[in-house]
């Protein structure tokens, strides 16, 4: 994730969204092209962009629909963890540590894939 100021982050809020993109390059002249987004390369498979309200940023793959994969916020992972379970989400990807901080990946009742990463 992109460096963020830690006083507008609210707890349990989506604050980063994460794109599949089949050439990152172009993903990066396109968006920075039309929002004048800005973009940090994290290796040759990742960019990560800054916009006005939310971050986000683009992984190397094959997209399909409904392959926008949103992040939230959360102070404190584990019990954001255990909320999910509890209400019947299922854990895709345990706790892991990335560049940035921690992050999970879990699927809601509807099938619906989202994640929480913390500092």
């Amino acid at each position: 994730m992109t460096e963020v100021d830690s006083q507008k982050l609210k707890h349990e809020q989506i604050q980063y969204i994460e794109f599949v993109s089949k050439d990152l390059a172009e993903a990066k002249h396109f968006y920075s092209s039309c929002f004048e987004w800005k973009f940090t390369d994290y290796g040759p498979e990742y960019t990560a962009f800054e916009g006005d309200y939310v971050d986000g940023g683009f992984t190397y793959g094959q997209p399909i629909n409904g392959s926008i994969l949103v992040v939230l916020y959360s102070k404190d992972i584990e019990a954001t963890k255990q909320k999910v379970i509890s209400a019947g989400g299922t854990i895709v990807t345990d706790i892991f540590s990335f560049p940035g901080g921690r992050r999970f990946q879990f699927r809601d009742p509807d099938g619906y894939e989202l994640a929480v990463w913390s500092e």
